[in-house]
């Protein structure tokens, strides 16, 4: 069945409310809507690609049914260190933790996205994973990156595209993978399964 593509008349439909992931789809000048919705982030099971994977479907699938029918967005980013998955810190403690843990040691950062056709049919589920490394950190760097509020509610507890770059000595992969979004890997899917005709799109 043949579905309309995106585009400024049907938008994709994006199952979220993170700044960052708004920010990359406005990069690429991809037409979308944010529709944020609500799931509980249970991170606990399977390996991490597969967390991943399960959550984005879920969140795509916790908007339905749509205003119209249209093409869905879910994703969901996680930090992996050996096999430990680091979540959001929630205090202070839990952020120096998280970051003392991470300083000087290489890490993954694994998103999952999952992407529904306009009848809510899995089109493409996809994890992409990005290893980052870090320098060693002194206890005063930790404390003073805490200190400007940044870690909290970030996966990991830091912000590559913010002041959490300087933590950051190198990354092999995908760089937008480790903000929220793998913007090659997700355009490359949405032209395969037919949700765009071509890209870059001329407005």
């Amino acid at each position: 069945m043949d579905f309309p593509f995106i585009s400024n008349d049907n938008p994709l439909y994006l199952a979220s409310a993170s700044v960052r992931r708004k920010r990359l789809l406005k990069q690429l000048r991809l037409p979308f809507r944010s529709l944020p919705g609500k799931i509980k982030e249970d991170l606990a099971g399977d390996e991490p690609s597969f967390v991943t994977l399960r959550l984005a479907e879920k969140k795509a699938r916790s908007i339905l049914p749509l205003p119209r029918p249209g093409w869905v967005l879910g994703a969901d980013t996680v930090v992996v260190l050996d096999r430990a998955i680091l979540g959001k810190p929630e205090g202070y403690d839990e952020a120096f933790s998280m970051l003392s843990l991470l300083s000087g040691r290489e890490h993954r950062v694994i998103t999952g996205f999952c992407v529904l056709d306009p009848l809510g049919r899995i089109a493409r589920t996809e994890s992409v994973e990005t290893l980052v490394k870090f320098r060693g950190l002194s206890s005063q760097e930790v404390k003073a990156y805490i200190a400007t509020e940044e870690p909290y509610g970030k996966a990991g507890g830091y912000a590559i595209q913010g002041i959490g770059a300087f933590m950051v000595e190198g990354i092999t992969g995908s760089y937008t993978n480790v903000v929220g979004l793998p913007l090659s890997a997700l355009i490359k899917a949405l032209l395969e399964e037919g949700a765009l005709r071509s890209f870059p799109l001329f407005q």
